[in-house]
């Protein structure tokens, strides 16, 4: 399976179980891995036939901007869901980031890998 990789989107939004993080926007980087199959897309040279990074990711920034979620594991599902709504995405890794939130650490966060599996009722 190919792979289409999302590095270090940032977004600003509200993210945590504090009051001053509910109240003020801060940076959440997100990292994304799409397995899907881009062999056609390669061969024809068409966008049309694979699943376009630009789009799922003004779609994933907007959620995380707008959601305002207690939890970065809540995020990472969000944004999993998201993805593996799009035609094409097989499954998903989320990396979802707050840097700066524990002392002496560049960022903490989770990261999950999801299939349309894990979401079927």
């Amino acid at each position: 399976m190919d792979k289409i990789i999302i590095k270090n989107l940032i977004a600003r939004g509200i993210i945590g179980i504090n009051d001053w993080e509910r109240e003020k926007k801060q940076e959440i980087r997100i990292n994304i891995v799409v397995h899907t199959d881009t062999k056609q897309a390669g061969l024809e040279d068409d966008l049309n036939l694979s699943v376009n990074y630009r789009t799922l990711s003004k779609k994933v920034q907007l959620h995380a901007e707008t959601v305002g979620r207690l939890t970065v594991e809540a995020l990472a599902e969000d944004i999993a869901k998201l993805c593996l709504e799009e035609n094409g995405v097989e499954k998903i890794q989320v990396t979802v980031e707050k840097p700066g939130a524990v002392r002496f650490a560049e960022s903490v966060g989770v990261e999950i890998k999801r299939s349309k599996d894990d979401y079927q009722s």
